[in-house]
This record gives structure tokens, sequence and C-alpha cells, in this order.
């Protein structure tokens, strides 16, 4: 009997003593305290032999092999003569190999255990790994998905783990995010034919190759350029509200890496997909619909100064640029002076070539002109699909893509159309027209206001704020005088007159001084003035003066009389007093009948002026 076995024996006997004592003893303490001594004793003697049983690493590092085989000593002769050599007799090993057994339990390499140094810092890095600045939605999904493939990969041992999108209305799969060992791998679209994936789309369930033959890997895999050597796939399909919209696949190049186990944990990722996707589509829809109210509100709540054409179109361009995504944008407006349509805001965010402002619209074989003529919203999926014509048939487009023309009708009269251009295809939706639909209604009457004040303004004589002849008609009469002046053969000039700028003071005010430094110059002009002139406003800051039977000289006085007369004469603008100065610029007008000549004369000789620093007067 060796050593251990004595050891037990002495333990086992410790039980029957105590046993003997609590049958004998009649103390009833004595009795109890031997009852729980051995209970004691026996859980405690139960606990060790099953700590020890179940220590894996304990038994494993310190078990002691009892099969040695026992060594012969007798004298017995040897089966064989062995000679002089010896031979080192030693115990029986078990050699450490992979079998049938143990084939799917066994890692290729341990688990560190060892804590690094940099643990924190490394495992923080990764977990609060910050999204790039400015991505939109589908950058920030595009973003998630990708670290979701990695996680894939990674946990599986996986070549590639790749995401398709799946496109029902053309019938074709779309890589859209992948994380492989490989650079044959890249983003792009294919047919449904007769490979893995396409089964997956067609039958709407998980497919599972475990031994894919090299000669079949071509046509079994065929997102890769060329073969990998590909021996496993597993696939499954992503729906969402009830329709297939996606795949993830997964590969490897070791046979049998995957199982029917594999497919439902892919189904888990499935649905944190899925769950992500309800996220950011609810979060872009608020966003969407943020945007839209914030373009609504500034169109109803903004103060539009229609006597401004540049702030209207400003003001509507901010407005729309809110409320849906485009690269070129044209508003197309109806001038009531000229009776034609031609785009008066031009706005292109690319650098592909476009149109510019100022084109006339051609009514026929255009979609603008079909979008004027019919008054419903015309939209075009894929311009590259046709020979559409977006504006006029003599223009240079290279921009293929998505166009959507929607038309401003007020009082069944069309006044112009928005024109929205997108290098994607397929980029404008129907609830985008619908609600660009409901907003032109507030658009149309702002243009329907600004179209008929423009036309009312084109009608009138006088400029509404000095109450002098405006440039239409200042040019007019001009023209007539300049006749009589040609016919009776007698001199004639004109002065153009500018107020200089004055920026300085313009801070000291609340508003802008311009109207009334406006209307006090005029007075001012006005004074100096005779029946035989022609007084007219050409510009925001520029008056004319045609001079009847004056020679170039005297004007020259004139202006120059007029020039001190202003400087001197403080101007009372907002309860305050200020001293503004003008510029003149003075030219012959003898021997002309063109008005237009005659004033590019004068502003010739106003530049001269303006370049001295201003307050002062030149002669052409």
């Amino acid at each position: 009997m060796d050593r251990r076995q004595r050891n037990r024996l002495l333990i086992f006997l410790l039980v029957p003593v105590l046993a003997a004592i609590l049958y004998f003893a009649d103390d009833q303490v004595i009795r109890l305290i031997t009852l729980i001594l051995i209970v004691v004793y026996i859980a405690i003697i139960i606990f060790l032999r099953d700590s020890i049983r179940f220590d894996s690493r304990f038994g494993s590092r310190f078990s002691v092999d009892r099969s040695e085989p026992e060594i012969d000593l007798s004298t017995e002769p040897a089966a064989e003569d062995l000679g002089d050599s010896f031979k080192i007799i030693s115990k029986n090993k078990t050699p450490e190999i992979i079998t049938q057994e143990n084939f799917n339990y066994v890692r290729g390499k341990e688990p560190s255990t060892v804590k690094p140094t940099d643990l924190r810092e490394r495992f923080e890095e990764i977990a609060n790994e910050a999204l790039p600045p400015g991505l939109s939605s589908d950058e920030q999904f595009k973003f998630v998905l990708e670290k979701i493939l990695a996680v894939i990969k990674e946990v599986y041992m996986a070549h590639t783990a790749v995401f398709f999108w799946y496109n029902k209305k053309k019938d074709k799969l779309l890589v859209e995010r992948f994380v492989s060992n490989s650079v044959d791998l890249e983003r792009r679209t294919f047919n449904l034919e007769d490979d893995i994936l396409s089964n997956i789309v067609k039958k709407g369930e998980p497919e599972l190759l475990s031994d894919i033959p090299p000669t079949a890997e071509a046509d079994a895999i065929r997102y890769y350029n060329s073969p990998q050597g590909i021996r496993s796939f597993v696939g499954v399909p992503l729906f969402y509200d009830k329709s297939l919209i996606a795949i993830i696949a997964v590969d490897s190049k070791a046979n049998d890496a995957f199982g029917i186990e594999t497919i439902y944990a892919l189904g888990r990722f499935v649905r944190v997909i899925t769950m992500i996707i309800a996220i950011f589509e609810e979060k872009h829809s608020d966003t969407i619909s943020q945007q839209r109210l914030k373009g609504l509100v500034s169109i109803i709540g903004e103060d539009v100064n229609l006597s401004n054409p540049e702030e209207l179109f400003n003001s509507l361009f901010k407005s729309l640029s809110i409320t849906i995504n485009w690269d070129a944008f044209a508003f197309i407006f109806y001038d009531p002076v000229k009776q034609n349509f031609q785009t008066q805001k031009v706005i292109n965010n690319t650098s592909l070539k476009y149109i510019g402002e100022n084109l006339e619209i051609e009514l026929s074989g255009t979609i603008t002109g079909k979008a004027i003529t019919t008054g419903i919203p015309i939209k075009v999926d894929d311009t590259a699909a046709g020979e559409f014509i977006r504006y006029s048939k003599i223009e240079d487009l290279r921009f293929d893509g998505s166009f959507l023309a929607l038309p401003l009708v007020y009082n069944n009269q069309n006044f112009g159309v928005l024109c929205f251009d997108s290098l994607k295809k397929n980029a404008f939706s129907n609830s985008d027209v619908q609600f660009l639909k409901s907003i032109t209604n507030i658009i149309s009457f702002i243009v329907f206001s600004y179209s008929n004040q423009k036309l009312l303004k084109s009608l009138l004589a006088v400029d509404l704020e000095t109450r002098i002849l405006n440039e239409v008609t200042f040019k007019v009469r001009m023209s007539e005088e300049l006749q009589k002046a040609n016919h009776l053969k007698i001199p004639g000039a004109v002065a153009l007159i500018r107020i200089d700028d004055f920026l300085e003071q313009e801070s000291l005010f609340d508003g802008n001084p311009l109207p009334k430094v406006l209307v006090a110059v005029a007075e001012l002009i006005k004074s100096e003035l005779n029946a035989f002139n022609v007084f007219g406003r050409i510009g925001e800051k520029e008056f004319g003066v045609y001079f009847f039977n004056h020679t170039t000289k005297e004007v020259f006085l004139w202006a120059e009389r007029l020039r001190v007369k202003i400087a001197r004469k403080p101007i009372a603008v907002m309860s305050k007093q200020s001293s503004y100065t003008v510029s003149i610029g003075v030219a012959p007008a003898s021997n002309k009948t063109n008005p237009d000549e005659v004033l590019y004369n004068a502003d010739l000789a106003l530049k001269r002026a303006l370049e001295k620093g201003g307050n002062s007067v030149r002669v052409i």
C-alpha cells in the first residue's frame, strides 16, 4: 500500500470513530457536537474532492500518470541479443496531435491573457471612435455598416465580409461596403444570374457552401475581379418592411469554415442592421421635415423686397436650397415687358458646364417648355436614357442624372418654372415633388406680385422715389431733343451727376439713408434747372440732365456751381444733418442723334471725376 492510500484510510477511519462516540455517549450535548463534526467533516471531504476533480488547470499541470509500465528486473534472458549496444527505456507518451474528436474545438492560436500596458488607451480609442465630421445620414449609416462587417469578419476569421444592396426595380446587386483581405474587390453593380448571390435573392433564404471546387469558384463567387481560392461561403438575406433589400455575404479560404449556426448568428447581425436602418430612416425623416419646415417658414416669414429683383431671387434660392438636395438650380421667370420666359437665376454647384442667365426658353421640344404649356410638374429620373432637351435647343449640357421642373401657376397663368438638376439618377422622389408642389402656391403668389409690379413700373414715366423721369422716359425725351437740336443746328450737352459713396455716414444711421439723400439731391438739382432741360434718374445714385442750346463750357460752369451748392447744403436724415458730395461728368451733344452714345461719353468723364476721389467735375 502506497502513501496516498494509507492517508486516505486514516482520513476515512475518523468517520467510524466519531460515529462510535455518537452511539455510546449518553450526554446529549456531546452527541450533538459529535453529529455536527461528522457533517462538517464529510462536507469538507466532498468539497475538496470535487474542487480537485473539476480544476482542469490544476489537473492538467500536476496530475501524475499512473499508467507507467513497471520495469521488469528479472534475470531471464532477453528475446534477442542486443550485443554491446544500450537502449533508453522511457514511458509511453501521447503525441500532441489534432484528431477527428477535437478537430472542431482546437484553435490555431490561444487567446492572449497578458494585459498590455496600453490596454485602456487602446480600448477607449476603439470604443470612442468618433464619426468623421460633415457626414450625411447615408454616410453615417455606411460608416456604422463598415464597423459591423469588420466585427463579422474578425469573429468568423473570414476572408471577406461584404454587404450588397438589392435594387428590385433594376434587378441588380450593388456592392455597398466590404471588409476584405483582398484588393480584387471593388464597389460595382452586377446583374442577377445563376450564382449563389442570385439564388439568395430569388429564393429569399440563406445559402451555405462548405466545399467550393477551384474550378467552380469563378462561377459561384462573382464579386471578385479574379479567383481568390475561396472554399466556404455563407450568405443571408436582409428584409425590411417584408421586402428583400440587401444581402450579407461572408467567405473563407478554408473548407467547412461555416455551419448552420453561422447562419443563425448572422441572422442576429441582420436584425441589428435592420434596427439601425429604421433608426436612421426615422432620423432622416425628422431632419428632412425640419429642413422643409425651416425653408417654408423662411418663405412665409421673410419680408421680401419686390422692388429689388436680385434680393427676391436670392431669397427664393435660399429657401429652396434647404428643402431639397440638388446640384444645379435654375429659376425661369416670365418677363411681362419682353413677354418671354428666360432664366433669371442660375446656380451650379458642380464643375460641369451649365446654362447661363438671361437664356430665352424654347416652348417647343423642351422639358421646361412642356412644363410651362401644360402647367404640370415634369420629373425625369435618368436624363441619359433619352434625348432630353431641358431649356433650349442651343444648350450644350453634359449633365446626366435627374431633372425636375415645377411650374409656378397662379390664377391659371404661368409666371415661371423652378428647375432642379442632380447628378444622381432617381434623385427626386414623388414625396419631394408633392412637397415642392404644395409650396409653389406661395412662391407663385410672390412671383405674381413681382411680375405685376414690374409691369406697372414699365408703364410709368417717372421714378417712384424722386418723382422725376425714369431711365426709359429720359432717353426717349433726350432722343427727341437731340433730333430738334440737330435739325436746328444748335449746340447741346449732357451732364451725368452721381452721388459719392458715403460709407462712413451709413454707420451713423439706423436705416439706409440713401432714399432721403436721393430726394434731397434731386430737389437741389431741380432748383437749378429751367423748362428747356430734361432731367431724369438713370441709375441707383445717378442723374442725367440734357441742356438744350447750351455749350459744353456753359454746362461745365453750371456743374461747378451745383457741386459747390450740394457740398455746402446739409441734408437732414434721421434727425441728423450731414453733408454729401457729388461727382459730375460733362459731354457735348452737338450733331448727335443717339442718346446712348452721348451718355457713354458723359459716363467716361464721370469715371475720370471719380478717379480723382469724387467731389469734382470733368469734361470729355
